[in-house]
C-alpha cells in the first residue's frame, strides 16, 4: 500500500476537542485506527489520539471513492490523518462525528497485533509488557501515565513553592551511598564503579550549600526481591533540609502527599473515572505510631515479632487493614536503620526515624541525620562498613555540616496507591526487575 506524506497537514484539534459545537467546521485530526466497521452502505472508523477517540463516518454516497478504497486497506493501529467536516450526531459516540473530505495513510501496522488495544480482550502482564507500546495505547493504561505526569509535576511544584532547590546527583559512584542494599557493578574504564542506590550522601552534603534540596531521579538496587512492589530500577523522590529534625520533614511529606492527591483529583478527573478511582485527600496530620506501639498492635492480632526485627509484609498488611489512611511508624530500632540515621540521645537504641505507610505499602522512609563526623565513623564501624571508603563524603563533615533531616519516597509505590494498581510494573513505563531487561 503506498503511503502518504504528512506534507503541510498539521493537527487543528485533538479528538477531545471535537464536539457538537463545531458542527459544520473543517478540522484535521491525526492518530491511529482503533476500530473499523463496514455496514455496506456506510463505513465507520474510530480514530484514537492521546486525548481519546472520535468516530469518522463514511457514507458511500457522500465520501469520495478514493477514501473508501484507502479505508478498505487499513488495519488496526495504522497511522492516519483525516481532513473532514464535523457533524453533530446524537447517535454517534460523544454525539459527534467527522465526515472525511481527505484521508492520508501515514504508516501501517501489521496484523494480527500481539494484544488488543481496545482493552476488551485481556492479556497477562508479561504479554502486555512485551508489547508495551501497544499496551500503553489501551485507554486505562494511558490514563495511568497521564496521572504519572500530573503527580510528578505536582511534587516538583510543591517543593519549589516550599523553597527547595532541585539538584541532580551522580548515578555512577565509586562506593555505596548507604549500607545494606546490594549494588550493581559497572565497568568504568579501568575501575569498578556502581550504580547509585540513592542520592543520600550527596543530598546531605548539599544542605551545607543550598539548605533545602530535592531530587527526582532513577536509582538502582540489586535486590533479589521478586514481588509486586519491588523494582531494581525505580524513581525516588528525595528531600534534605538543613537545620531540621525528623518531625519537620514528616510535616513536609504529609503536606506533599495531600497536595499531590488534590492536584490529581482536580486535573485528572476523566483518567480517574476510567480507572474507577475516587480520590479523597487524607486528613492531616497523619496518624503517628511508634515502632513499639506497632508491635503491641500486632501482638493483639496474633503477630509475634521480637523487638528489633523488621516488620514482615503480612504484618504490614494487617496494619494496613487497621489504618485505612496513611500513617507514620516512628522511633525505629537503631540496628534496623542505616548508619546516617541519628540515634536518640535519651535512648541510643532507638533512632529519630520514620516510615510512611499507606495500606500495606511502605511509601517513604526518613529521619534526622547524623551531622558529626565522629558519630558517623562510629556508626559505620558498628554496621561493619569501612569508613575509609566513605572518606570523600566524611571529609565534608569537617567543613561545617549543619543539623539536617530528610526522606526518600518511592514514586511508583505512591502511584500504585493513587491509581489502585496492584503491581508496580503497571505504573512503570518500562520496568526493570530480576527477570526483565527488555523492552
Amino acid at each position: 500500500m503506498p503511503l502518504d506524506d504528512l506534507g503541510s497537514w498539521r493537527r487543528t484539534h485533538y479528538t477531545s476537542q471535537i464536539t457538537p459545537d463545531l458542527d459544520g467546521e473543517e478540522v484535521i485530526i491525526l492518530g491511529w485506527v482503533l476500530e473499523l466497521r463496514d455496514l455496506g452502505g456506510i463505513k465507520f472508523l474510530i480514530l484514537r489520539d492521546r486525548e481519546g477517540t472520535v468516530q469518522v463516518t463514511m457514507p458511500k454516497k457522500l465520501v469520495a471513492k478514493e477514501i473508501l478504497k484507502k479505508v478498505k486497506e487499513l488495519k488496526r493501529e495504522s497511522v492516519i490523518g483525516v481532513r473532514g467536516i464535523v457533524r453533530a450526531m446524537p447517535s454517534a459516540p460523544r454525539r459527534v462525528e467527522v465526515i472525511p473530505v481527505e484521508l492520508k495513510i501515514l504508516n501501517t501496522a501489521k496484523s494480527p497485533l500481539p494484544i488488543d488495544t481496545t482493552g476488551r480482550v485481556p492479556a497477562d502482564l508479561d504479554t502486555r509488557l512485551n508489547a508495551r507500546i501497544l499496551d500503553l495505547r489501551v485507554p486505562e493504561n494511558l490514563a495511568i501515565f497521564k496521572i504519572h505526569h500530573t503527580a510528578l509535576n505536582a511534587i516538583r511544584e510543591f517543593l519549589i513553592r516550599e523553597g527547595f532547590i532541585e539538584v541532580v546527583t551522580p548515578k555512577i559512584l565509586a562506593t555505596a551511598t548507604e549500607g545494606g542494599a546490594a549494588l550493581f557493578p559497572v565497568a568504568y574504564f579501568e575501575k569498578e564503579a556502581f550504580l547509585a542506590q540513592s542520592p543520600q550522601l550527596y543530598k546531605e552534603i548539599l544542605t551545607s550549600v543550598f539548605e533545602k534540596v530535592f531530587e527526582i531521579a532513577q536509582f538502582y538496587r540489586a535486590e533479589e526481591s521478586d514481588t509486586t512492589y519491588h523494582l531494581n530500577e525505580f524513581i525516588s523522590v528525595d528531600i534534605e533540609v538543613a537545620f531540621a529534625e525528623a518531625k519537620d520533614v514528616m510535616e513536609v511529606l504529609e503536606q506533599l502527599v495531600v497536595h499531590v492527591i488534590r492536584e490529581v483529583k482536580e486535573k485528572c478527573e476523566s483518567e480517574l473515572k476510567l480507572l474507577g478511582r475516587e480520590l479523597e485527600a487524607p486528613k492531616m496530620p497523619f496518624k503517628r505510631i511508634t515502632y513499639d506501639e506497632a508491635l503491641e498492635i500486632l501482638r493483639e492480632h496474633n503477630f509475634r515479632i521480637e523487638w528489633g526485627e523488621d516488620l514482615p509484609t503480612p504484618a504490614n498488611r494487617k496494619l494496613g487493614e487497621i489504618f485505612d489512611e496513611p500513617y507514620f511508624i516512628t522511633d525505629w530500632p537503631r540496628k534496623l536503620k542505616p548508619f546516617y540515621i541519628k540515634p536518640k540521645e535519651e535512648n541510643p537504641k532507638i533512632t529519630e526515624s520514620f516510615d510512611l505507610n499507606w495500606s500495606w505499602l511502605e511509601l517513604a522512609s526518613g529521619g534526622t541525620r547524623i551531622h558529626r563526623k565522629d558519630m558517623l565513623v562510629e556508626r559505620l564501624r558498628e554496621q561493619n562498613l569501612n569508613p575509609e571508603k566513605f572518606e570523600p563524603f566524611l571529609t565534608y563533615f569537617e567543613y561545617g555540616m549543619p543539623p539536617h533531616a530528610g526522606w526518600g519516597m518511592g514514586f511508583q509505590r505512591f502511584l500504585m496507591v493513587i491509581t489502585g494498581r496492584r503491581n508496580i510494573r503497571e505504573v512503570t513505563l518500562f520496568p526493570r526487575d530480576k527477570n526483565r531487561l527488555v523492552p
